[in-house]
């Protein structure tokens, strides 16, 4: 029996197949890239039956594949009993319409199917406000055709959260809908705003996880943090931003921040990126960014760089980076990629919880270059500032005198300038 609330049953469960063009510009190989797309449908509750591909130069922008392929496809479809079709780039509403007409199935594509996992896997207010907002951004788009598809079929891959009651409506209300979506993000970005200089006025150093979709990022959390963020073998298991206060190792004076950010995928859909970008941004105010690579990934070099076209379009450069390759408990293609990018490499496996206390003396040694060290007399009238000594700064040793307090001490540029007069 089918439960009335569900999205995927056994019995609606659809069977799909890939495709995709290979035009030979991409960083991912085509095979690649159905790779990971096949992960997307399965996460989102697919039967994969089949892929096909077509070697293009270029697209048309009516027909993705060729009208020769477009009837190989539908062949293979029908052969293969698949109910769905799912491709690899994003359709303009021609190339569906044309695809749609000559296979007679409901067709897919890629941003479809990564914003569905995304309103499956949405929890927060922030996270399921940004979700509907990309998802109606899309349906804006895509009205032309994509009506008559979802309405024949019904349910599965693309329904989820506003798409199936938004579909039929019209542009004016989908613009409503969206304007009241955006204010209610302004609202939610506005208290994040808040936190945040909360946290940069602290003095706190901030450290970001970042990296490709299950590079192991939530698990690596854990590890470091003892928190209990939700880890699956699944493609953004986790959407929501977590935040955790630690002392990195037994000898630090004082916490940081670490912060485990959505992940990365290869043609993230620019509807998301717009719609998170408040989100992604966390990794534009942080200290450090700690890069989790899937070491045991064979397209990981791909990976890599799809992360770094993204920090690039978030305009962060120039900070520390610590690259760790994880997964190095099953079996990796070595050598393992260079990153010209980070400041340190580090292997790891955080499941096993291997050289993570490798990674946080990283962290240590990095946070400190921050810093200068300083030795002051702090007099005993000044009980203030000593007491936001204590509070901002480090101290690496403390001694009373006669005259004060002598104190020697990691001190950001600020503390560097009020301590000087008490320079001994």
């Amino acid at each position: 029996m089918i439960k009335e609330n569900s999205y995927i049953t056994e019995e609606q469960q659809e069977k799909v197949v890939l495709i995709a063009v290979d035009s030979g510009s991409d960083s991912f190989s085509a095979d690649e890239s159905l790779d990971e797309l096949e992960e997307l449908a399965h996460t989102a509750g697919a039967e994969v039956a089949g892929r096909l591909i077509q070697k293009r130069e270029d697209i048309s922008r009516t027909m993705y594949l060729g009208k020769g392929k477009t009837e190989e496809l539908r062949l293979f479809c029908e052969e293969l009993g698949a109910t769905g079709i799912i491709c690899d780039d994003e359709l303009s509403p021609s190339q569906t319409d044309f695809l749609e007409k000559n296979t007679g199935l409901k067709i897919m594509d890629r941003t479809l199917l990564i914003l569905d996992i995304f309103a499956k896997h949405a929890v927060s207010a922030e996270g399921k406000v940004q979700v509907e907002l990309a998802q109606l951004r899309y349906n804006m788009s895509h009205l032309r055709g994509r009506g008559k598809s979802m309405s024949r079929l019904g349910g599965g891959i693309g329904t989820r959260g506003p798409g199936e009651k938004k579909l039929e409506t019209d542009r004016r209300r989908i613009a409503s809908r969206i304007s009241e979506l955006n204010k209610s993000l302004k609202q939610i970005e506005d208290h994040r705003e808040v936190i945040r200089e909360k946290r940069i006025n602290s003095g706190t150093p901030i450290i970001a996880l970042i990296g490709y979709t299950n590079a192991g990022k939530s698990t690596l959390m854990n590890s470091i943090t003892g928190s209990d963020v939700l880890c699956e073998n699944k493609l953004f298991a986790t959407l929501d931003t977590t935040t955790r206060q630690i002392k990195p190792t037994e000898n630090s004076k004082k916490e940081y921040i670490f912060t485990d950010t959505v992940g990365f995928i290869n043609k993230l859909p620019h509807s998301l990126i717009k719609a998170f970008r408040s989100t992604l941004e966390e990794v534009k105010f942080a200290d450090i960014l700690i890069h989790v690579v899937d070491a045991s990934n064979p397209a990981c070099k791909e990976q890599m760089n799809t992360v770094y076209s993204l920090l690039n379009e978030l305009d962060v450069k120039d900070k520390p980076i610590i690259t760790v390759f994880n997964k190095t408990d099953k079996d990796i293609v070595t050598p393992l990629p260079h990153d010209p990018h980070a400041d340190t490499t580090i292997r790891i496996s955080a499941k096993y919880n291997t050289n993570t206390d490798k990674l946080l003396e990283a962290v240590e040694d990095i946070v400190k270059s921050f810093r200068t060290s300083i030795k002051v007399n702090i007099p005993y009238s000044d009980g203030k500032l000593l007491n936001l000594v204590h509070k901002n700064c480090e101290i690496i040793s403390e001694e009373h005198s006669p005259s004060g307090t002598i104190i020697e001490a990691y001190v950001n540029e600020e503390y560097r300038l009020r301590l000087q007069k008490y320079s001994v």
